[in-house]
């Protein structure tokens, strides 16, 4: 709808990956259903089409900076009906503690923007950063472990076997019918 009012959102957080692990996440339909835990289909080609969480979010790819930057068309089946598609920007800058991700999201249907920001915050940001965690994708991730990060295994070690002595009722209590 021609003058319909329109938001922008802004959101941003550092994931412990790098640019190029982050773009090509971004960009895979496997990883990027792995990292945010819901189906996406993404062909990573300028003028690509995408969609994400079943086909809740759909759009294309507009401009493609290969560690850089991700900017694409994007709408949500709760835009209403005659709305244009919004306009998503992807920012990655690299930071000694991996990356700072920048997400612009404009063009949205009044109403909307606070949704989406916390959306983009639920279903983004912090399941990426639980992901990148777990993968291993970390600029730091080279460090060797400290001896305090090797000590709970050992006390984890000894906690299990200390149960199983401990299983065998007192001589002492009677059982009772």
């Amino acid at each position: 709808m021609p003058g319909m009012p329109l938001e922008t959102v802004r959101v941003s957080g550092v994931l412990p990956a790098t640019p190029d692990r982050i773009y090509a996440a971004w960009l895979d339909s496997r990883e990027h259903s792995k990292m945010t835990g819901a189906k996406a289909i993404v062909d990573a080609t300028l003028g690509g089409h995408h969609s994400a969480w079943d086909g809740y979010i759909t759009g294309t790819n507009v401009e493609l900076e290969p560690a850089r930057r991700i900017v694409q068309t994007w709408r949500s089946t709760d835009f209403p009906l005659g709305s244009g598609d919004s306009h998503l920007d992807v920012h990655l800058r690299e930071t000694p503690e991996g990356t700072e991700i920048t997400i612009i999201h404009g063009e949205i249907p009044e109403g909307q923007g606070a949704q989406y920001e916390q959306g983009w915050r639920d279903h983004y940001l912090e399941p990426m950063r639980k992901y990148f965690s777990k993968s291993g994708s970390k600029t730091a991730a080279k460090k060797k472990p400290s001896k305090k990060a090797a000590k709970p295994k050992a006390r984890k070690a000894a906690k299990k076997k200390a149960p199983a002595a401990k299983k065998k009722a007192p001589a002492s209590k009677k059982r009772k019918n």
